[in-house]
């Protein structure tokens, strides 16, 4: 049987392993926004398409990027944690 503080340390390294994931993609994302944005205010340009398009280009380049990174962390994360925990191994 599962006890609650398997449980709990359980979601909590998914918890940090969702961060540590979607880092990369929330920084670009930020980065982006903000060079957009500055952009748009110096040049007086408030087209909303301006922001989507170079925000939603440069989030897929970085998820290409890291891809095998994210795969790689899930994988790892699955297969220590989680089906020993299934299996009844922990």
């Amino acid at each position: 049987m599962l006890s609650e503080g398997l449980f709990y340390d359980t979601l909590r390294q998914a918890l940090w392993i969702a961060v540590i994931i979607s880092i990369p993609i929330l920084t670009v994302a930020l980065v982006t926004g903000l060079t957009v944005g500055l952009f748009q205010a110096l040049t007086s340009i408030q087209e909303m398409t301006l922001t989507f398009v170079p925000k939603l280009a440069a989030i897929i380049i970085v998820f290409w990027v890291s891809m095998g990174f994210m795969t790689q962390t899930l994988v790892s994360f699955f297969q220590t944690t989680i089906i020993p925990i299934i299996s009844g191994g922990f």
